[in-house]
């Protein structure tokens, strides 16, 4: 991926305060603004004269509205469903939403394992309370710390500029000590940390707003854990900034967008069939629904962290195979192999 122009989108909103009025009189179209604003239109496919009366509209030149975007960079984790629809972004902040038994601690543990393997150092900041829960991050993070000066020590004596991952539970969030940390980093302008925010007593699950601004959003779908679907990621309200406008490439954002549209159709017609079987479809929904039920098989996958009691090795898989093998079942090319043989696999191997 690469960095992108885009607008000084605060600099013509202070200098344009009715943006869209005035956009319109100068004979802009009002969805042509919003979305150069937003970033879901580059600037690179803008006309020319759009951008050349927004700077007019600013009273500011090109190079003072137009100003180069800060290169952002996926971190592959290997789990299929994380890399495909939420992809968590270097130096970005992660929020998990999940009811009790969703597998939440288990994915965060499974994601310190994976992200050492790549080269990150993981710091847990360890809240007050005991929880059994915790064991297994604490096993597999690198640095244990117990309170906020410890943190602000560790991150401050990180002078080599290693990427850390930051793992803390919402609390740090509501006390205003994650607000104080996040200063300190500005200042220090030392390292590059990605934070992950869970909520490890469950009570985000219905807020609309659960940690503040983020990157991405892992919500946990506690229907996929009791049929023992793990992760249990919700593929369809998960969401990640990264997947919006150009940020990444077409190839990503297309397949992403058709197995959301299909897993969104599947569940509609899955609450047909719990109800009166499966002969109740007709049509292309019967193709739909075993497509649906195929993708979904395979978006479960073993685990590193739990191989002692899944008794089956984990697994990593490029986001090239992902994409390769969600298309593959999108389009149909895998109708023919039994579902089981989808469920909790790597990448998809058919036999020559």
């Amino acid at each position: 991926m690469r960095g992108n122009l885009k607008l000084n989108v605060p600099l013509l909103r202070s200098r344009v305060p009715n943006l869209t009025m005035a956009a319109k009189l100068a004979g802009l179209r009002a969805a042509t603004v919003s979305n150069l604003c937003t970033g879901k239109t580059s600037v690179e496919r803008a006309e020319v004269r759009t951008i050349v009366t927004l700077a007019q509209l600013a009273g500011c030149g090109l190079d003072e509205l137009i100003i180069q975007e800060e290169e952002i960079k996926m971190i592959e984790t290997g789990i299929k469903v994380i890399d495909l629809f939420v992809p968590l972004i270097h130096e970005g902040t992660v929020g998990l939403v999940a009811r009790l038994g969703s597998g939440q601690m288990s994915l965060v543990a499974e994601l310190c394992h994976r992200m050492k393997r790549s080269g990150y150092t993981t710091v847990f900041w360890k809240p007050e309370s005991e929880d059994s829960r915790l064991k297994c991050v604490i096993d597999e993070a690198s640095v244990i710390c117990n309170t906020f000066e410890e943190v602000k020590e560790y991150i401050s004596s990180n002078q080599s500029g290693r990427d850390l991952v930051l793992i803390a539970d919402r609390s740090v969030v509501i006390s205003g000590e994650l607000n104080k940390l996040n200063k300190l980093i500005e200042e220090l302008q030392e390292g590059k940390i990605t934070t992950i925010l869970v909520d490890i007593i469950g009570n985000t699950i219905d807020e609309v707003v659960p940690y503040g601004p983020l990157d991405t959003l892992m919500k946990f779908d506690v229907t996929l854990a009791k049929r023992g679907l793990y992760p249990s990621i919700d593929p369809i309200y998960s969401t990640s900034t990264l997947l919006e406008g150009d940020r990444v490439r077409n190839e990503h954002l297309n397949i992403q967008q058709r197995a959301r549209k299909l897993l969104r159709r599947y569940r509609e017609l899955n609450l047909l069939v719990n109800i009166q079987g499966e002969d109740i479809l007709k049509g292309k929904d019967i193709l739909t629904y075993k497509r649906g039920e195929r993708l979904e098989a395979y978006l479960s996958q073993p685990q590193y962290v739990v191989e002692d009691v899944t008794g089956k090795p984990g697994t990593w898989v490029s986001l090239k195979d992902t994409l390769k093998d969600v298309k593959g079942i999108l389009d149909g090319a895998y109708d023919s192999i039994e579902l089981k043989k989808l469920l909790y696999i790597g990448k998809v191997m058919i036999d020559e």
